[in-house]
């Protein structure tokens, strides 16, 4: 059986194949993106797909789309970050035979192959080779603030699932769909600041949130940049009543907030194995400009590791920014902690 890893994050393509049996008998093909695998599965290499839903190019729900279209019956695992009600029914809706959750775990692998009646235990699994790809130079290795393609991509895929269990309870609380980016990472410098919030647009207005968070070597804030011509919409999904004034949009505002933050830093502490301490959350100002912004709390953010998501609600005027500032001391324990989990 020709089976196929299709995920945008080397990581996690290698993640993946660690975490199948052993004892399988397949041959493994891999594609970066909905197109390549496509592509792939029209060489007949995607007997068995586990596809991503946030890729490039194309999306894992474009890969299920062509193939309806195309009248192709290839057997499709997702593997996604992306944990929400509606996610997972649109991908059984479109001829997925099952989900899985980020990371996944051999074990539900193993449960979920037998299930379909893909695999059966044939004796005694060997070992699995070590994971290949990480160029850090081992646990000691003083990385400073660069990162590799390969530190960087483990980033990513750390943040994919992070983001991903945050988006669930935003779309919970609003009953909604949260359309979800692939997250973008960087080492930045303050002046560069402004390049990571691209998404917003020039002529909007923002709302901001600020919350430092610390924990066993690792700190930061977290920082949520809400795009003030949201409120509206975000005001009618959250069932709010009475006049949408200064004091209500603060009130909305922090309620996303404490959903997106504590979400996020609550799977990336747990993926990480270190538990966080949040500080109270901070105002940064309210119908600002970017430029405003970064002015005024430039001393706040020196040269850092940004990771940054776009939120966006499907089908309401509800966008806000989710941008995570590692302090550069954190790396070099982020980047020991991720050798080591590996």
């Amino acid at each position: 059986m020709n089976v196929l890893i299709c995920d945008d994050s080397g990581f996690a393509r290698k993640q993946l194949a660690r975490a199948l049996p052993a004892d399988w008998d397949v041959t493994l093909h891999y594609a970066a993106n909905g197109l390549e695998g496509v592509e792939q599965v029209l060489m007949g290499h995607g007997d068995l797909i586990f596809l991503d839903l946030t890729m490039p190019e194309m999306d894992g729900y474009g890969v299920l789309e062509t193939l309806q279209q195309e009248g192709l019956r290839n057997k499709v695992f997702v593997v996604s970050g992306d944990i929400q009600p509606e996610a997972h029914q649109r991908v059984m809706s479109l001829g997925a035979l099952d989900f899985i959750k980020k990371p996944a775990a051999p074990e539900t692998l193993s449960a979920l192959l037998r299930q379909h009646g893909l695999w059966q235990p044939n004796g005694v699994a060997a070992a699995p080779a070590l994971l290949e790809g990480l160029t850090a130079g081992g646990p000691d290795a003083d990385m400073g603030v660069k990162l590799t393609p390969e530190i960087r991509d483990v980033y990513q895929e750390l943040a994919n699932i992070s983001m991903g269990q945050a988006a669930d309870l935003l779309a919970r609380l609003l009953n909604a769909f949260v359309v979800l980016p692939i997250p973008n990472v960087n080492v930045l410098e303050v002046s560069e600041l402004h390049m990571a919030l691209s998404a917003a647009a020039d002529s909007d207005t923002l709302s901001a949130v600020c919350q430092g968070f610390i924990g066993a070597g690792i700190a930061g804030e977290a920082l949520i940049l809400f795009h003030d011509s949201s409120f509206t919409d975000l005001a009618r999904l959250m069932n709010h009543q009475g006049a949408l004034d200064r004091n209500a949009e603060l009130e909305l505002l922090m309620d996303t907030a404490n959903v997106l933050i504590g979400a996020f830093l609550h799977g990336y502490a747990s993926q990480l194995d270190t538990p966080f301490s949040q500080g109270h959350p901070v105002v940064l100002g309210q119908h600002r400009s970017i430029k405003d912004l970064i002015n005024t709390n430039k001393s706040r953010w020196r040269r850092t590791l940004a990771i940054e998501i776009n939120y966006r609600v499907q089908d309401y005027a509800v966008q806000c920014d989710l941008l995570l500032l590692f302090t550069e001391d954190s790396i070099a324990t982020m980047n020991n902690k991720i050798m080591h989990m590996l």
